[in-house]
């Protein structure tokens, strides 16, 4: 309960990167792993998402990140794999503003990252922007935590 008073819900940062990329003509598009489609299900569901949202790639497989996101050879819970999965989204689904999302969510690690290491990648027509974080509690709460960051991420980098 405590975490939720200082949070912000999803559907509000989901309706914070409606205006933002509304009010630039931006579209977006969100390539997921650790996240399985929850950060395009939330974009999916803020307002008028049919103008600005392109759509996503759940790529959970390693083999799907690297044949249909161009993830290079190599750990796919990286800093590599992260960028590589939001420009190959945005390449592939021609969107301006991208967000991708991998990690280890646990209760194992993967690729010699701890449980909770997730790197996420924002790319837009003015930046690159990419980050580790580490997030603690079980699977589940890791995911919810890797969902809220998207968010935001895409929420600051729409703003500018």
């Amino acid at each position: 309960m405590g975490n939720e008073s200082k949070s912000v819900s999803v559907s509000d940062l989901a309706e914070r990167v409606a205006g933002s990329v509304s009010g630039r003509g931006w579209t977006v598009a969100t390539a997921e792993s650790l996240t399985s489609g929850q950060v395009a299900a939330a974009l999916g569901a803020a307002p008028d998402a049919s103008l600005w949202f392109r759509g996503g790639v759940v790529a959970y497989s390693s083999d799907v990140k690297r044949s249909v996101l161009g993830v290079p050879d190599g750990p796919v819970v990286s800093e590599a794999a992260a960028r590589s999965m939001a420009t190959g989204v945005a390449r592939l689904l021609g969107a301006d503003l991208a967000v991708s999302v991998t990690g280890a969510g646990g209760p194992e690690g993967q690729d010699g990252q701890e449980p909770g290491t997730v790197w996420l990648a924002v790319t837009s027509p003015v930046a690159e922007f990419c980050e580790m974080s580490r997030f603690d509690g079980t699977p589940a709460e890791v995911v919810q935590a890797s969902l809220e960051r998207a968010l935001e991420l895409l929420a600051q980098c729409a703003i500018g």
